[in-house]
């Protein structure tokens, strides 16, 4: 086993953004080897794990959901529709827009384990519900103060 060394104090706010970006180091790893395994990365099955929960749900709502720019979400709907994971219905009610459906290919990659998700699900158990809850707070709170800053 490797030796932990000891990390000088960086304070509260370096050492949260420390986590932070450990946390986003260790999403990035985990989505490059889904990207291989499963022919998806993190971002993309994300998509498709909503899309499954929700049939129908315009490309729109699925931004909001995700909150990303429209036209952030476009590639990662084209690359999805490209390899067969999902695809894109004409709205019932209104031609102009799209609907986003699974294809039987999504459906199963829907369920698929050794991903991203299943690490976050291991790692809620751990910490249990207490800690959940004020884990989202914290992030809710800095979502929104990091969508709504000034730029410098």
């Amino acid at each position: 086993m490797k030796a932990q060394l000891e990390l000088p104090p960086l304070g509260e706010v370096l050492e949260f953004l420390r986590l932070i970006w450990a946390v986003h180091h260790g999403l990035e790893k985990t989505s490059k080897k889904m990207d291989v395994r499963l022919g998806v990365t993190g971002p993309q099955r994300l998509v498709v794990r909503i899309v499954g929960r929700f049939p129908g749900i315009p490309a729109g709502r699925l931004a909001q959901i995700l909150h990303v720019h429209p036209s952030t979400l476009t590639g990662v709907l084209k690359r999805l529709e490209r390899r067969g994971f999902i695809e894109r219905r004409p709205d019932p009610r209104d031609a102009r827009r799209a609907s986003l459906g699974l294809t039987p290919r999504g459906r199963r990659l829907d369920v698929a384990a050794g991903t991203v998700e299943g690490a976050v699900n291991r790692a809620l158990h751990v910490a249990g519900n207490h800690q959940v809850r004020a884990a989202g707070r914290v992030l809710r709170i800095l979502a929104e103060t990091l969508e709504h800053a000034q730029p410098l």
